[in-house]
């Protein structure tokens, strides 16, 4: 089985580690890091350190590709990017004691023509019993319906489909009479769609069960500190881990903790867990990547000790 990923509003994340941010005040860095980025192209690059095949679908833009070619190269990451003029955006994420603040730029603008050239090279691609990610924002003039149209085509393929996604794009592609399979919402993402606020888990878990009884075989929250429940046909889990390591950095960096999440959720898949296996493996790859800079896991044997610490428990 081959998981694939698509990314089609990629960036490279400059990360930049200070003592404290202030508002209006000139910094010293403590560090800068610059690493190839974007919700699929990070789920790519944990799953093949992980050791799944997979492959990295998308847009680059031709004038800053080098850092993706030489991620793809090192894992390593079946290259299947459709490359375009122009530059890749770059997405600043300042780390201090306090977490993490993003500041994300748009993305190059989609032609019809090239948006085509990406969907239909990952319909050629994937193969019935295969994976799809579908993961992030839609760059400048990509429809907002594009995730819907993909779930349904790969869906009819025979593909096992996984969305994370936000906004519109996200509420398009739950309103369509095709849905995925999993889907991975923050809180924040699922109360946006929910259209009211989910003040505790109990209301959380009230959402994400709307959203399994419309349709979804599996809906995974991610919550932060309180950890992230998992919804499937089985029941409801509940995983945490409440002390996660200190990065490199001396700063645990959240940069990439839900794209890991999402990882784990298909290595999972391709190992055929149930829910509780996933629960604690999902969980595992998140908490292990807060100890990493970039798009990285640490050694398999790390992982599977964290998963082995994760807390887990059923939701009635």
């Amino acid at each position: 089985m081959r998981v694939h990923t698509l990314t089609l509003n990629p960036a490279i994340d400059e990360t930049i580690t200070l003592d404290t941010l202030v508002p209006g005040q000139v910094h010293r860095a403590r560090a800068v890091r610059q690493n190839a980025g974007g919700k699929g192209i990070n789920v790519a690059s944990c799953l093949a350190d992980w050791g799944v095949a997979v492959s990295a679908h998308g847009l680059l833009g031709r004038d800053n590709a080098a850092p993706f070619e030489a991620l793809f190269a090192a894992k390593p990451i079946t290259d299947a990017m459709v490359r375009v003029d122009g530059a890749t955006r770059v997405n600043l994420k300042l780390v201090d004691s306090a977490g993490t603040t993003d500041i994300n730029l748009d993305g190059l603008a989609v032609t019809d023509e090239t948006l085509a050239a990406v969907l239909d090279g990952l319909a050629d691609m994937a193969a019935a019993g295969d994976m799809a990610v579908l993961a992030g924002s839609l760059p400048p003039g990509c429809p907002p319906a594009c995730y819907a149209g993909q779930v349904a085509r790969l869906r009819d393929a025979g593909v096992h489909v996984l969305l994370d996604a936000s906004g519109e794009p996200l509420a398009r592609a739950l309103a369509a009479p095709v849905l995925p399979h999993v889907i991975k919402p923050n809180r924040d993402e699922l109360a946006a769609w929910a259209g009211e606020p989910l003040p505790d888990i109990a209301a959380v878990l009230a959402a994400a069960r709307a959203l399994h009884a419309r349709g979804v075989d599996q809906v995974v929250v991610s919550m932060g500190s309180e950890g992230a429940l998992f919804v499937n046909g089985d029941g409801a889990m509940h995983a945490r881990l409440a002390l996660p390591p200190i990065g490199p950095l001396g700063i645990p960096s959240t940069v990439g903790a839900g794209d890991a999440m999402v990882a784990g959720l298909a290595a999972a898949h391709v190992a055929g867990l149930g829910l509780a296996e996933t629960a604690r493996l999902a969980t595992a790859f998140a908490v292990a990547k807060l100890g990493m800079a970039g798009p990285n896991l640490p050694e398999k044997a790390s992982v599977l000790a964290l998963a082995q610490d994760v807390i887990t428990g059923p939701r009635p």
